[in-house]
């Protein structure tokens, strides 16, 4: 696994070398200080799997970097590790695609967590963020109160719906969760809109997040 950390501050750079190879000991890790550099070394390293993206750099906006990357290669997975937990924020890069977004003035051992969330395909959001339903206008705080110590079968959630919900969390699109799971595309729409209104959230992101938060074990899907 390849994680490049695109930071202009050294001493970021060094504590996540330190984190990362915690998380994966076999990682190769590379360091970007500006976008220039990391577009330099993503052109000559295109298998690189993750990036670890400061929204703060001193060359560009953090954003715009972000909307490049998702542009020219899809494939590599994109975490926002910034100083900033502004709600507004954490929205907008999740809803660009990104798969998580880890505070670095989060305590060690919860970046630690995050990263071993999102390397095993899962999506971080800070709880705070979370838990004051900055993140979507309150059917958060609602779901928190609600849903999260009940299981799947108790909000009405069937065992298809949650293969549906396990190939959300990946980021497949309908059209690949039609044809893993042999389905009929109206048939995944209506799956899709049936988890949205039992998790009530209004996208594919914040189910997938709430999922990820709640903890619930999902079906590993095999493609058939």
């Amino acid at each position: 696994m390849k994680i490049l950390v695109i930071d202009d501050h050294v001493l970021i750079r060094q504590a996540m070398q330190g984190v990362l190879k915690k998380v994966r000991r076999d990682a190769v890790l590379l360091e970007a200080p500006n976008s220039k550099a990391a577009m330099q070394i993503i052109a000559a390293q295109p298998d690189i799997d993750f990036i670890l993206l400061d929204l703060t750099l001193p060359d560009r906006d953090g954003f715009s970097v972000f909307t490049e990357l998702r542009e020219r290669y899809p494939a590599i997975a994109i975490v926002v590790l910034s100083a900033v937990q502004d709600p507004s924020n954490v929205r907008k890069a999740l809803e660009l695609g990104a798969r998580g977004y880890i505070p670095k003035s989060a305590h060690g051992d919860v970046i630690l967590n995050a990263l071993r969330l999102v390397i095993s395909g899962g999506v971080y959001v800070p709880p705070e963020i979370l838990a004051g339903g900055g993140f979507s206008d309150g059917p958060q705080t609602e779901f928190a109160g609600d849903v999260i110590s009940r299981p799947p079968a108790d909000i009405g959630l069937t065992d298809r719906q949650l293969e549906v919900l396990a190939l959300l969390m990946r980021g497949k699109n309908n059209k690949t969760i039609c044809r893993t799971l042999d389905l009929a595309e109206p048939t995944v729409k209506n799956h899709v809109t049936a988890i949205l209104k039992a998790l009530k959230v209004t996208s594919r992101t914040e189910a997938a997040i709430m999922a990820n938060n709640l903890g619930w074990k999902l079906p590993e899907i095999v493609k058939r």
